[in-house]
């Protein structure tokens, strides 16, 4: 049976703590890495080799696809091969050299994923360039924070985000001097570049400012930067993670390690989908995985509402997702069991159990019910085009009904993994058919030490019989600092140990459950302490919710929140109820509002929460968190003081009314 399955083994004892430093567990190690790390492949030192090498051994491959548009209608992927984009690149590296961009010069990169993007990309690591994505999400004001900040003398940027831009000038000018588009360039744009002391390119016209000039490419080391990726930091200003060749090279290493060890290698044959934003390290880095192995990715139309089309289109063999996407499919398919009458459900739910029953009793998924995936849930698989074996999630938690259902439904390995910017992403991964790592991130990749650091304030104990404590890294993938930060550094990089500020807690079999926050703690008026993201996660396992944003502070006794009900559900419980209005109209009425409060007093009691962690009173937003309202982080993080600021005044009226409730009970 898996029980006795670990896939972690100790390498170092824990220590005590003294002279005021916590205690720390032991250090573990993933059993991929039993004989040691895997090296780097010969000769791969940079990013700029992993493209190289592959262009030599897989020249005729498709490397870059995007849907060709006849007559403004989609069509099929058209791909340019490994050879054909090498030469585009080595096009564009001369005319950024003809251009006068130095050595280490900061080359920013804004807009969608796309060809271009990569092909800026691919041009800045062969000059040995400091590539610095601009996040499509974070508005103009952190953009031209980040040109400033880092530096940027010259912008590629998607057609559309052009005056996006230009709105960071003049302050952006004192450093940015030309930009790329990828595409085509209007003649008012031209003008208006002139204005601020810029020239502006379209794409076409700057790859022939490179023809017939020969530039010799740089010696580049595994020390060297390659990116400096900004954090959308939930607090203040963005920060400026430095990204080595080395962290890219050894992450590559780790993650063939393990899929191999897994049974689930990569091969030339694997096709991607590139939508998460490259912005972004986790799909930055899968996408070098891809290009390691001379694979295809093809990319999106840039439509979220388009997306699944895309997906039926290209057919990916591995499908990475954030867990909002994730939660799309799963409402999407409940609403569809839901619509197609009571048989459909009935035969759906007789699937489910039987082939869910099979797994539990530990049989792969594809040795389960091959009947019932041929019968029943072959449209959920076709649903993601029809060849998808890999759905890797990350980013954030996964809710675990979530989770279990498509591991069941999607007829393909679903695994969730964990990492930070600065771990350089892969730092945990689930492993596939191992059904007792749902609702963890599964052990740590073969490519570091991890040991957890007990947080006292929080009791939290990491030398405890079931070992919990904020997740601490060590090992080549970390990042080099933060950019103009070594303040910022020193605070989180400690004795070759970056402090994560997650909570976990070490599972039996050597999976890591990420449990809570270190900094999101705070007091009750009666001196409690409340670990809210903690709570948060218990709330989002019920179904009635899609999100909950939990509040307290220490001027008060008790919680309360704001939530984004399930409109399904919510709608379905007023027709069984007798309650009439649109599901704007239903977050208004009280009784939706008891209805709700009632469903996550019902968890919390089942989970056995302290008096003090239920929440008292409720707000319905049916309209959920964005990053349009500056609430959630363009990782969908929840940001905490601007949550607060945007609903104040709905805080306010909870406090007063439940308060006045309690005095007149009093």
């Amino acid at each position: 049976m898996s029980q006795q399955k670990k896939f972690i083994f100790q390498v170092e004892e824990g220590k005590e703590g003294s002279d005021g430093r916590p205690s720390v567990g032991p250090v573990y190690r993933s059993i991929y890495a039993k004989d040691g790390f895997p090296e780097p492949i010969e000769g791969m030192d940079s990013c700029w080799d992993v493209f190289r090498m592959s262009v030599e051994k897989y020249p005729n491959n498709p490397m870059l696809g995007r849907r060709e548009i006849v007559d403004g209608k989609p069509g099929k992927y058209v791909w340019q091969t490994y050879q054909e984009v090498y030469n585009i690149v080595i096009k564009l590296g001369n005319s950024l050299r003809s251009v006068g961009v130095k050595d280490e010069a900061k080359c920013g990169i804004y807009g969608v994923n796309s060809p271009e993007w990569i092909i800026s990309m691919e041009a800045c690591n062969a000059h040995g360039l400091y590539c610095v994505p601009l996040y499509d999400t974070l508005g103009a004001s952190a953009v031209e924070f980040i040109i400033s900040h880092s530096e940027v003398s010259i912008v590629f940027v998607e057609e559309k985000k052009i005056s996006e831009l230009f709105k960071t000038c003049p302050n952006s000018t004192e450093y940015m001097k030309t930009v790329v588009s990828f595409g085509g360039v209007s003649r008012e744009q031209k003008e208006e570049a002139e204005t601020f002391g810029l020239v502006i390119y379209a794409w076409d016209e700057f790859l022939k400012l490179g023809e017939g000039k020969q530039y010799d490419l740089p010696i580049k080391k595994k020390s060297d930067i390659c990116t400096i990726m900004y954090t959308s930091g939930t607090t203040g200003d963005p920060k400026g993670v430095m990204i080595s060749n080395e962290s890219i090279v050894t992450l590559i290493a780790g993650v063939i390690r393990l899929l191999k060890s897994a049974n689930v290698a990569l091969t030339v044959k694997d096709v991607f989908l590139s939508y998460l934003p490259l912005a972004h390290i986790f799909d930055r880095v899968i996408e070098e995985c891809f290009i390691q192995h001379g694979a295809a990715i093809g990319f999106w139309r840039g439509d979220v509402k388009l997306l699944i089309e895309d997906l039926g289109e290209l057919k990916p063999t591995i499908f990475c997702a954030v867990p909002r996407v994730l939660d799309r499919v799963y409402s999407g398919l409940q609403k569809k069991l839901s619509d197609g009458g009571f048989l459909k459900k009935l035969l759906f739910d007789s699937a489910f159990s039987y082939k869910f029953g099979h797994m539990k009793k530990g049989k792969s998924h594809a040795e389960a019910s091959p009947l019932c995936d041929k019968h029943v849930f072959s449209k959920v698989k076709q649903g993601l085009g029809g060849n998808v074996r890999i759905i890797l999630s990350g980013a954030a938690p996964l809710a675990s009904h979530v989770e279990s259902f498509l591991r069941v439904v999607a007829c393909c390995h679903v695994l969730q993994g964990y990492g930070l910017t600065e771990s350089c992403a892969g730092t945990f991964v689930s492993l596939p058919d191992e059904l007792d790592m749902l609702g963890t991130v599964g052990p740590p990749v073969p490519n570091v030490d991890i040991r957890l650091e007990s947080v006292p304030e929080m009791e939290y104990d990491a030398l405890a019989s079931t070992p919990r404590g904020e997740i601490c890294i060590r090992g080549k993938t970390l990042f080099s600092g933060y950019y103009k930060r070594e303040d910022l550094t020193k605070e989180v990089l400690i004795d070759g140990w970056l402090h994560t500020g997650d909570v976990g807690e070490w599972q039996p079999n050597g999976s890591m459950k990420i449990i809570d926050r270190k900094k999101n703690i705070f007091k009750l008026s009666q001196g409690e302490y409340v670990a809210v993201e903690n709570i948060e996660n218990i709330y989002g396992e019920v179904q009635a919710v899609d999100s909950v944003w939990v509040y307290g502070n220490s001027f008060e006794s008790f919680l309360v929140a704001i939530a984004n009900p399930n409109q399904q559900i919510l709608e379905r419980w007023a027709a069984e109820n007798g309650v009439s209005g649109d599901y704007n109209a239903l977050c208004q009425n009280e009784k939706a509002k008891d209805f709700i409060l009632g469903e996550l007093v019902k968890m919390a009691k089942e989970k056995k929460m302290k008096g003090f962690e239920i929440i008292k009173a409720i707000h319905l937003d049916p309209v959920p968190f964005d990053m349009e309202r500056d609430l959630l982080t363009p990782t969908f993080k929840k940001k905490r003081p601007q949550l607060l600021k945007y609903y104040q005044s709905v805080i306010d009226e909870m406090y007063k009314t439940t308060n006045e409730k309690l005095a007149s009970r009093g």
